[in-house]
């Protein structure tokens, strides 16, 4: 970390949407109410699993840790997009920036573990019924999360620390709304070769492999569920891992359009939004009205009637 001595940069800007002057205001109110709800709807998906006694398994206690993920995932980048929105503060300290950065890339890192962890609890329920419940207790649920955590948190850690050794001496300017990887390595004056190197090889271990491992464990459900004679029993199978699939189709979707595609244009940012905002404020709907047990609970609660 020597060369951080050395850099001249103190803050960095962040352009976010300034290209759209005409629509900073509009942004911010739909931004805004996207962001409320998400956050409502995700602490309604924890206190459902909380009190609702028929939701205490191990499907449901990922369902509200993933929710909690997804709670932490919008407050990193969206206060700030808002405060830029609405009074123009797009500065961002140094350390800030990277505190942002770190802590974005691990929280995203974790979501994928955990919808990885979420595939392997379903292939478990449904390749394993007999043992499930002596296999995933509330003692390996508890080690499963910690695991996804930590190295989510270590794998993030790395290309972090490779970015924030580069030397920043002039340019301040960052061409999106919150600190990430790709828009700050392009600002450093000294060469990234090691950083992006560092990167690539930590996004294979980050979501690459967790994909695979998804693949892998939807596969092996699919192939049961296949051999299962009645359309019933085929149904019932499916319904029990339907939510987390298309989570999970969801989020990888939105990455690859996001990272895979060609880079450069002003509405890569508007993408960005996809996996941001839009993806956690979808998400505890789908958990909600694709899932019976949740809708009975929400019916036991008298909360709502479907």
């Amino acid at each position: 970390m020597e060369q951080l001595n050395k850099t001249t940069v103190k803050e960095f800007i962040l352009l976010a949407f300034s290209n759209f002057q005409k629509y900073q205001i509009l942004l911010f109110i739909i931004i805004l109410q996207m962001y409320i709800i998400s956050i409502a709807g995700n602490s309604a998906v924890i206190t459902l699993v909380k009190v609702g006694t028929s939701l205490h398994c191990p499907m449901y206690f990922f369902i509200s840790v993933f929710a909690a993920l997804e709670i932490s995932f919008v407050s990193i980048t969206i206060p700030k997009l808002l405060a830029n929105l609405i009074a123009a503060d797009r500065r961002i300290s140094f350390m800030n920036c990277f505190a942002q950065l770190y802590a974005f890339n691990a929280l995203g890192v974790t979501e994928c573990y955990m919808l990885t962890v979420m595939a392997f609890d379903r292939d478990l329920a449904i390749n394993h019924p007999l043992r499930y419940s002596a296999i995933i207790n509330n003692m390996v649920c508890t080690a499963l999360a910690i695991f996804a955590f930590t190295v989510s948190f270590i794998i993030a850690l790395i290309p972090t620390i490779f970015t924030a050794d580069l030397l920043y001496c002039g340019p301040n300017e960052i061409n999106h709304f919150f600190c990430d990887l790709a828009p700050v390595q392009n600002l450093a004056c000294s060469d990234p070769l090691v950083s992006n190197l560092a990167t690539s090889i930590a996004a294979v271990f980050a979501s690459l492999i967790p994909f695979i491992l998804i693949l892998g464990f939807y596969t092996h459900i699919i192939i049961t569920i296949a051999k299962i004679k009645s359309v019933e029993g085929k149904n019932k199978a499916f319904s029990t891992c339907s939510s987390h699939l298309t989570v999970a189709c969801l989020f990888y979707t939105s990455v690859i359009i996001v990272y895979i595609k060609p880079k450069g244009s002003h509405y890569d940012k508007f993408l960005a939004l996809l996996y941001t905002v839009v993806i956690p404020l979808l998400n505890p709907f789908i958990y909600t009205l694709r899932n019976k047990d949740v809708k009975n609970t929400l019916k036991k609660l008298h909360i709502f009637k479907f």
